[in-house]
Order: structure tokens, then sequence, then C-alpha cells
């Protein structure tokens, strides 16, 4: 046998050519997690980020919950029910701010944020347009994880958690609408809908997303003859396929926008805007042209509001009227039922929470779940949503460059 034959079984005898078994990577071990949950300080948010029920299940997937007392009251949930889920109830919001991670519905305030801790999670609201500098540099100085509901998506690209507060939204402003207009106050003391021998009532919508579609739903559902204003035809196409009954559609025209005034009880503007400003789409002339006693209920009120006559209200003193027509222009209309709004969105985070534990930790899921990833505006201290950097004006970091380095 030659040297080189030699060299080779020799080589083989060692095992170097056998085949052997794939190295898989190694998964994190699951993690337990304290998670806080604060009373909210504004007194028109009535929700709460995580329902008896959702608490009951992440203590008995091993995770603490501590909560504020009182934190459920104006959403219908008792101290006696959060504790029986499991969670540890206590009298200072000091001591909740001190969990790994705090789930709440509205931005950290002034007070709040001094709370925070470094390499803390936090789950709320943004609504950036109502945020200043100050409070995007103060998150960055505390090195914090932020983390956004409007702004996290699923899978499908779409936004899971606006979508499900929209729908809600979307049916209550047409119950808070027929409240007014059947008011001898504020409205004409009329029925919403109608029945035999009655002419039904007539319901303007603008807009044509996820809140006009549930608005139309119910208004329907109670008689009313409905109208859409969009300024896309697609929008308008698409709502309708998704309704089981015909409607009334029109493109944003003034002429036939302003017929439609004329004649409608109600109102809802429903018009989204991506920049987080709303067009003002219907002018104060346009209003004056309204019925007297008619309502006006303008959801889009969080980004400037579609008429020019609107202005933010409060849950304390929700109406005002201006040239004889009712306004009703609060911001967060789902706090109006705040322990249906409070189950739909604990439902989602409740899910969320669960499988970053099982993750190991933040960092690891935010690297699993792209979509969710979205949500994320700071990481370490770094602002990580490109619209929010060029809006006010402050450096920009890339989060997807910011966990890849870390593994």
């Amino acid at each position: 046998m030659t040297d080189e034959g030699k060299a080779f079984l020799k080589l083989s005898g060692g095992e170097a050519l056998m085949p052997r078994e794939e190295t898989l990577e190694r998964q994190p071990q699951q993690k337990k997690f304290i998670i806080g949950i604060p009373m909210e300080n504004d007194e028109n948010e009535r929700r709460v980020a995580l329902v008896p029920n959702a608490v009951n299940l992440l203590v008995r997937n091993g995770h603490e919950v501590v909560m504020e007392e009182n934190a459920g009251r104006a959403a219908h949930f008792s101290n006696e029910m959060y504790a029986s889920a499991g969670a540890r109830l206590t009298q200072t919001a000091a001591e909740v701010w001190q969990s790994d991670i705090i789930v709440k519905i509205a931005a950290p305030d002034d007070v709040e944020t001094e709370l925070i801790h470094k390499n803390q999670v936090i789950f709320s609201a943004l609504m950036p347009q109502d945020r200043n500098i100050s409070f995007f540099r103060k998150l960055m100085e505390k090195k914090t994880l932020a983390i956004a509901y409007e702004l996290i998506k699923d899978k499908t690209g779409a936004f899971p958690l606006v979508r499900s507060m929209s729908e809600i939204i979307g049916n209550t402003s047409i119950m808070i609408a027929a409240e007014y207009l059947s008011s001898p106050k504020y409205g004409k003391g009329v029925m919403l809908g109608g029945f035999s021998g009655i002419r039904p009532s007539e319901v303007v919508i603008v807009g044509s997303g996820t809140v006009a579609e549930y608005a139309a739903r119910t208004a329907y559902g109670m008689g009313a003859q409905i109208r859409v204003f969009d300024d896309s035809v697609y929008k308008m196409r698409d709502l309708q396929n998704k309704l089981e009954f015909r409607i009334s559609t029109s493109v944003l025209q003034p002429v036939l926008l302003l017929k439609a005034l004329k004649e409608a009880d109600m109102v809802v503007a429903a018009k989204h805007s991506s920049t987080g400003h709303a067009a003002c789409i219907i002018p104060s002339d346009m209003v004056k042209q309204m019925k007297h006693g008619a309502v006006i209920v303008d959801v889009s009120i969080d980004q400037g509001g579609c008429f020019e006559t609107s202005h933010p209200t409060s849950h304390q003193h929700p109406v005002f009227q201006e040239y004889g027509v009712t306004h009703y222009c609060v911001p967060n209309i789902a706090s109006r039922v705040p322990h249906t709004a409070s189950y739909s969105l604990s439902n989602h985070l409740t899910g969320l929470l669960l499988k970053i534990g099982e993750a190991g930790d933040i960092n690891h899921y935010i690297l699993r779940d792209k979509p969710f990833s979205k949500g994320v505006y700071i990481y370490n201290g770094a602002l990580t949503n490109k619209n929010i950097a060029d809006n006010f004006g402050l450096p920009f970091r890339d989060l997807d460059l910011l966990t890849s380095a870390l593994y």
C-alpha cells in the first residue's frame, strides 16, 4: 500500500469522515417576567391593559403580575377579581414600575417617565401627534424598550390592535350619535332608523376603513339609510364587498357631499390619515347648512378632525353645539365602553406576553417575529421608527442592525 493509502486509512480510522448528527441551534429557556399594571393617570382613560382572566393565565404560566390598586375599577374590574386571579396588589405606583414589563394604555406621562428604569419594556399606545420631542428624549435617556400598540403588525401586514379598537369605535360611534339624536336638548327627539310609515334616518359616513365598516353595519341594523364618502374608489369597493347589504357610495366631491350633509341626521367622520394629521374635509360653511339637531361624531379628532368646527372634548364634557349642530369630539371613544375595549386589547396582549416568555426574552422575540418588531419605536436608547425620527428631527437607528449585533 502506498503512503497516500495508509494516510487515508489513518484519517478514516479517526472517524473524520464519519457522518455526524446535525448541530441544532440552542433554544433559549422560557423566562418568567414580572409584569406591572399601573393605574392610568388620565381621567379620560378608563380602559385597563389586562383583564383578570388574562392575569390568571399569565400567573399560571409562571409570570408574576403586580397591579396598582383600583387600576381596573373604571373598566368595572374590582381589586378582588384581580387578587383572585393571582395578581399582587400594591398601593403605590412606584412599586409597579419596578416590574420587568409595564403594560398600560396611555403613553407614560412626565411623572411615570421618571419611574422608568434601564432596559424596562413598556407597552402602551403612543399617539405621536400628541407627543413632544422631550418625551422621546427622556425615554431614550432611560435606555428603555418602548412598544406602541398602534404600530404592531401581524403576519398579514395589518394592525391587529388598531383594528380591534376601530371595530369597537365604529359600533360605538353610531350608538353615541343615536343617543344625542334622540335628546331633546342636543338632538331632535328622533329615533335612529325608522319603522313603517316613517322616513328612515339619514347617516353619512366620511371614510371607508374599519371604523366606517362597523359604523355602517350598526346603522344598517338599526334601519338607517347610509351614504359613504371617500376619495378612494378602491376602498369604497372593498367596503361594499365586505358588507352583506348595498349602500350608497360617492367620491368626495363638494357638491355631492354638501347635498348629503343637508339631508343628514348624523355624520360619522372616520377618515384616517397615514401622516397622523387628518385633512379638514368639511368647512364651517357646510356645517351651517346642516339640520338643526343633527349630530356629528368626529372620530378623526385624534388626528385633528375632519370638520373645521371640531375641537377635542372629554368624557366629562363630550359635546358642544355649533350652528345648531351637536359635535361629539372625544379622542378616545373606545373608553366610552371600557369593559368591552379592555377585553379586546387584553386578548391580543396576553398572547404576545406569553410568546415573549416562551422566546426567552424580548430580544429573541423581536428577532423571531418581524411584524411585531414594527411596534418597537425605542430600543436600548435608540429611536428605531423612521417617521418619528423625521418628524421630530431625532437620529434614527435601524432596529434590524441593532438586534442582529446581539447574537
